[in-house]
């Protein structure tokens, strides 16, 4: 099996709740170390901007732009999930994508993609279109503006959040 498919495995029985505790926010009660932002992970960050600008245009949908608000909220989701322990959409705290954007002080957020494990922004940008949901996120031309933010648990694994605006 390959990687993507391993990945793509994994997130499936997280979604279903299979594997105890790493999917359910609330049960998050450990906390990991998370390293600081480096210059690496805000080159990824803008990478993965770039290439889901690139798969837009390929299919008819014009770029989306920065957010600083947006990043904010993406940065904030990222390190929490690296530092808890957790992957989900869903805050420890009950919070969704609209209420972290909102939160961040951006009104209209539309769309949420969330990975882990992805070393690189190729690697993650490839993953989520590869994934329906995250897909149709990417490809959604009503959206207007983006936030990528990614964060790493202590061991280096990479936790990453995109949201998007209109």
């Amino acid at each position: 099996m390959n990687t993507t498919a391993r990945r793509a495995a994994v997130l499936s029985l997280l979604a279903a709740g299979l594997i105890a505790g790493a999917a359910s926010p609330a049960a998050a009660a450990t906390t990991y170390p998370v390293k600081k932002t480096s210059s690496t992970d805000l080159a990824m960050e803008s990478r993965a901007v770039t290439l889901t600008n690139q798969a837009r245009a390929a299919n008819g949908c014009a770029p989306v732009r920065v957010s600083g608000r947006l990043t904010t909220a993406a940065r904030a989701h990222s390190i929490d999930m690296a530092k808890y322990g957790y992957f989900s959409h869903t805050g420890r705290d009950g919070s969704t994508f609209v209420t972290r954007a909102q939160k961040a002080g951006y009104a209209n957020p539309v769309g949420e993609n969330i990975a882990w494990g992805y070393r690189t922004a190729d690697e993650t940008v490839t993953g989520w279109l590869n994934s329906p949901g995250h897909r149709a996120n990417i490809l959604n031309c009503a959206a207007t503006t983006v936030g990528v933010g990614v964060a790493r648990r202590g061991d280096g694994t990479p936790y990453w959040t995109q949201v998007f605006g209109a």
